[in-house]
């Protein structure tokens, strides 16, 4: 008999963020509980959001109704929601600003680093493997600014830049296979030849250290749904460092960022600091459910939960090793702890029927086109017992 239940009970019991697991709605840590793997495509419930919720629709929209924009905070939500963000991924507050979606705010980042780069640079590097929308926007953004578009590899990227090279949009964690790429290394390149580094930040907030003060990261963007467990759609962010906060020229210029929004002037001049990376009016119900959800991240270590993520992610694949027979499964996350995200991607011919499998049976993972098994890791909810389950739950629906 294995000896790797009794191994994950253990591991379990010796885990410093295993109470966290209580802050969630979830299943209870028992053998027959169901698994859920798949927060880095939507992070669970935090128990206590949904009285946050009902008291932000019945008390400050139901009774307060316009006076909360002032005196429930809703005005002031998009600055200071990223002021709780901005830690979970290394930076300093005043430089993150919550709203729109992950989509919109990778336009107005490119399209404002494209502006801010010198002049002659006329080639836009975006990373060939991205998340397929942020390949959209990024031709659409070289359209509009008159530079043309290059796709490469992360790999790729310090051979290709150079003189021209205005600016790089790259993913901090590949959404396919899990690889982390280097964030400080690639940022130090592209500065070196004088163009501003974007990254995506989707698949690594939340789960891992970022650091983008500390890197010099120009502009960031990122998802709250995922691993920040803000809830269905919730409002992404945008990071702009703070010595390039008056050169900022979005290509979204709303009267949320005008420097006097009230004023109602026919002609646009930009508020101060990251405000300027505001639009139109913020989405208050969700910009709130996500703000109540951050609370989870309180006395919470981001060192402490890329330490678990790792250890299970490790654990995880030694479950697959004994569980599976060899050669049923092929991962393609790599294996270095310096490359490998918050996720297991596992390569499997019939990959969308076993997904379909594991789901009926409670361990939730996702498929992704054309033959990857996809498992995301939590650490502040996920525990050893649920990877030990789903591993072996995966063998007997290979064998």
């Amino acid at each position: 008999m294995s000896e790797l239940p009794l191994l994950a009970k253990e591991l379990d019991q010796a885990d410093e963020l295993a109470p966290l697991r209580d802050r969630f709605v979830l299943g209870t840590a028992s053998d027959d509980a169901g698994v859920y793997l798949d927060g880095n495509s939507l992070g669970a419930l935090p128990a206590h959001v949904p009285d946050r919720v009902a008291d932000v629709v019945r008390r400050q929209w139901g009774e307060l109704r316009i006076r909360s924009w002032e005196e429930s905070g809703w005005w002031t939500a998009p600055e200071r929601i990223g002021d709780r963000i901005a830690p979970l991924v290394g930076a300093a507050p005043g430089q993150i600003v919550v709203g729109d979606s992950t989509s919109v705010n990778v336009f107005k980042a490119l399209v404002a680093a494209v502006r801010m780069a010198d002049a002659g640079r006329d080639e836009i590097l975006v990373d060939a493997t991205t998340f397929p929308t942020d390949g959209y926007i990024a031709e659409s953004a070289a359209r509009l600014t008159g530079r043309t578009l290059r796709a490469v590899t992360p790999a790729e990227v310090p051979a290709a830049l150079g003189h021209r090279t205005a600016a790089v949009l790259l993913n901090h964690v590949d959404y396919r296979t899990g690889r982390l790429h280097d964030l400080p290394a690639l940022t130090a390149a592209v500065h070196a030849c004088g163009a501003l580094a974007v990254w995506d930040l989707c698949h690594s907030a939340g789960a891992l250290p970022v650091g983008l003060d500390e890197h010099g990261v120009d502009l960031a963007v990122g998802c709250t749904y995922k691993y920040l467990n803000g809830g269905p759609g919730a409002p992404a962010y945008l990071y702009v460092r703070r010595e390039l906060q008056d050169r900022f020229d979005s290509p979204l210029p709303g009267w949320n960022s005008h420097a006097e929004p009230f004023g109602m002037s026919p002609s646009y001049a930009p508020a101060a600091g990251a405000v300027r990376g505001r639009v139109g009016t913020p989405d208050i119900l969700s910009l709130l459910a996500l703000e109540a959800a951050l609370d989870v991240w309180d006395g919470v270590s981001v060192d402490a939960v890329r330490a678990k993520s790792l250890a299970l992610t490790d654990f995880f694949l030694r479950c697959v090793d004994e569980y599976t027979e060899p050669g049923r499964v092929e991962c393609v996350t790599p294996g270095p702890h310096t490359e490998r995200g918050s996720q297991i991607a596992l390569r499997c011919p019939d990959a969308g029927e076993v997904m379909k499998r594991l789901i009926a049976r409670g361990v939730v993972g996702d498929f992704r086109h054309p033959d990857i098994l996809r498992f995301g890791f939590t650490p502040l909810y996920v525990s050893f017992r649920d990877a030990e389950r789903a591993a072996r739950i995966l063998g007997e629906e290979l064998a």
